[in-house]
């Protein structure tokens, strides 16, 4: 299938690929790995006559541990953040995410940055990093700013990415004392298929009771995004089956899932209240493992 016409781009600096970012949009397109954006192109659903590709721009590039806070560069491709002894260290649940995504060839190639600015509501990564707490650090024309991860998306495939702007860094902090985390998805087949409905939770355990919960959903709305009614059921409370049930059934009646050849609405909330349980009990687990 063939592409549409466009001009390459190879900026060396990031003032440089926000500059042509500005001056060429609305008919421009950032490229990392392109494991979304190139099938988006044959699928007609990208049509930008510009592609401007972020390689070779070394801020882009890299994990590290800056003070509390570990920095993810938007180019740091999925197979190295599922690698990586730091991320395993600090977040795993990141790093398990990420393993979730595609094959192994695919993995090597797409990159975190991708995973979030393509916006597509399936992805993998985004409810991982919305119940560790994470921001995203942007820099365009206007200057550099940070967002909180729930308010980066704001819809199907859209985000609030400026002209020009691009994802720097993802930014995690320090998770908290005595808390464990849980990512549960669900896909037609094994191996590489997208996910059906998929519930991300993180549980803070003090003395035997919930001092904070937060959980994501991805795949059933048109945004990955934050049930915090559900988590808000279980803060203050002893974990029990019951507590985790309640919960899971408000994760399911918030969810704005669609019907399509993966799934029907009704399919998806089911697999929503069934993932949520699971992914509380799970976290629930890993948290009672650090607990005093």
């Amino acid at each position: 299938m063939a592409l549409v016409d466009f001009a390459y781009h190879r900026p060396a600096s990031l003032s440089e690929a926000c500059a042509l970012g500005q001056r060429l949009q609305p008919d421009a397109a950032f490229l990392a790995g392109g494991t979304d954006l190139i099938p988006d192109y044959q699928r007609k659903r990208e049509t930008a006559h510009h592609l401007i590709a972020l390689a070779a721009i070394p801020e882009l590039h890299g994990i590290a541990i800056d003070g509390d806070v570990l920095r993810i560069g938007a180019l740091s491709t999925l197979a190295e953040v599922a690698s990586s002894p730091l991320v395993h260290g600090w977040f795993p649940l990141l790093a398990e995410a990420a393993h979730s995504v595609g094959s192994r060839q695919v993995r090597s190639v797409a990159t975190i940055g991708g995973n979030f600015c393509r916006a597509v509501p399936c992805a993998d990564t985004p409810p991982a990093v919305l119940v560790g707490d994470g921001r995203v650090r942007l820099m365009g024309p206007d200057g550099d700013r940070t967002l909180a991860a729930d308010r980066f998306f704001v819809g199907a495939r859209e985000t609030a990415l400026r002209a020009g702007e691009v994802m720097v860094e993802l930014r995690l902090p320090v998770q908290p004392a005595h808390s464990g985390a849980s990512y549960q998805r669900f896909a037609r087949r094994n191996g590489s298929s997208l996910a059906v409905a998929a519930v991300a939770v993180r549980i803070t355990l003090v003395r035997g009771r919930i001092t904070g919960a937060r959980i994501a959903l991805g795949a059933v709305s048109p945004t990955p995004r934050l049930a915090v009614d559900a988590a808000a059921l279980l803060e203050g409370d002893a974990p029990s089956e019951v507590a985790f049930a309640r919960a899971a059934a408000v994760c399911a009646e918030s969810a704005s899932p669609i019907d399509d050849v993966r799934g029907s609405i009704a399919f998806r909330r089911d697999l929503v209240r069934v993932l949520a349980q699971r992914a509380l009990t799970e976290a629930t687990d890993r948290a009672q493992r650090s607990s005093p």
